[in-house]
């Protein structure tokens, strides 16, 4: 029989294994666009088991009768509410709830000894005030900013690694921040002066019903929200400084289009040493699954990478002193779910790769 120390004792091997293998999973906002992404990317995992769907106002229905995409056992599993006790032999929980109604259900799981990846932003922020001025509230559980790490995997694995409670970072920003953080540690970049152009799927905006989102008001139509001052800017800025020491201006103006998914991102820049760009974009992202620069001159689409948990990122030098950098993600894989599972895979010892794609669906 093995005892609290089974791990290190050959005859329990099995046991071990089993263990890893089984993982149970529970999603809190799963009949979300993101929710419902994330429940088809666990679905295919090797080792995590999805054993809990819950959502507010879907409560005591199938999720099958809310979620079209769902079939077999996950489509007769009964959705229970957001707020209800966590199974005790769940592991770990994706909470992809908005904003504010997040931080009660993430707190109550770290409690119950769950590791959490949160989607919301509840815990993107470093301190009370800047959550505060992006999100006009004031955090109820503000004592967990110092122990959440921000999950822009590629600059955090290590941290990821050891975490108990990742804040999985929003869509806007990924896309942003991956190309400009290793441009602003090189000192190539004007940090004063960063003009942000993002296109977005209108599943970013959620599945809640809206008048705005309705066929008729966006079809064949292209409009820009959130101005004066998006929320994403406060995220944006804090991580561009955390990561790269340099304190960054960021004028960003979201735009939402006619398409399921996607995100296309286009960065106005000025610096210096504008030749060196591409090469040190190159060299930071050589080795990363997930990041792809393409070739000098070349831009990337939304077609592109359309399900697949890539980032593709182009350069385009206008002259010595200005450049333009595109990049695309899908919203829903690398803006959400992808990224989300990508750094529960690294909070489990598994490869950070593991049931994520790197090739897109083409056409």
């Amino acid at each position: 029989m093995c005892n609290d120390d089974w791990k290190s004792f050959e005859g329990c091997d099995a046991l071990r294994i089993m263990h890893v293998m089984n993982i149970a999973v529970a999603i809190l906002g799963a009949t979300g666009y993101t929710g419902a992404e994330l429940i088809r990317l666990i679905e295919s995992h090797p080792h995590f088991q999805v054993k809990h769907l819950a959502a507010h106002s879907q409560a005591g229905k199938l999720a099958g009768d809310v979620l079209p995409g769902c079939a077999g056992k996950i489509a007769a599993m009964t959705l229970a509410s957001a707020d209800a006790p966590l199974p005790e032999d769940v592991e770990l929980v994706f909470t992809a709830l908005p904003h504010g109604a997040a931080a009660t259900s993430v707190f109550a799981a770290l409690k119950a000894g769950k590791k959490v990846v949160d989607l919301s932003a509840d815990f993107r922020h470093k301190s009370n005030d800047v959550y505060k001025a992006a999100y006009g509230a004031d955090h109820p559980h503000a004592e967990l900013f110092e122990e959440a790490v921000y999950g822009l995997t590629e600059f955090t694995r290590s941290d990821v690694a050891r975490a108990r409670l990742v804040a999985n970072p929003g869509c806007y920003p990924t896309s942003v921040l991956l190309p400009l953080i290793p441009l602003l540690k090189a000192g190539v970049v004007d940090n004063t002066s960063i003009i942000v152009d993002s296109k977005s799927g209108a599943s970013g905006a959620g599945r809640s019903a809206k008048t705005d989102l309705l066929y008729c008001e966006i079809n064949e139509s292209v409009k820009a929200y959130g101005l004066p001052r998006h929320r994403h800017v406060w995220e944006m800025e804090e991580w561009a400084e955390g990561f790269s020491g340099a304190k960054t201006k960021i004028r960003f103006v979201p735009h939402i289009l006619p398409m399921n998914r996607g995100m296309l991102s286009t960065m106005h820049l000025s610096g210096s040493d504008t030749d060196s760009w591409q090469d040190i974009l190159n060299t930071a992202y050589a080795d990363e699954p997930f990041v792809k620069v393409l070739a000098n001159g070349a831009l990337p689409s939304t077609a592109g990478i359309s399900g697949s948990n890539r980032c593709d990122i182009g350069v385009a030098v206008l002259s010595n002193t200005e450049v333009v950098v595109v990049s695309c993600i899908d919203n829903l894989l690398k803006g959400a779910a992808g990224q989300a599972l990508q750094n529960a895979n690294l909070m489990f010892g598994f490869d950070e790769t593991m049931g994520l794609a790197t090739h897109a669906l083409w056409p």
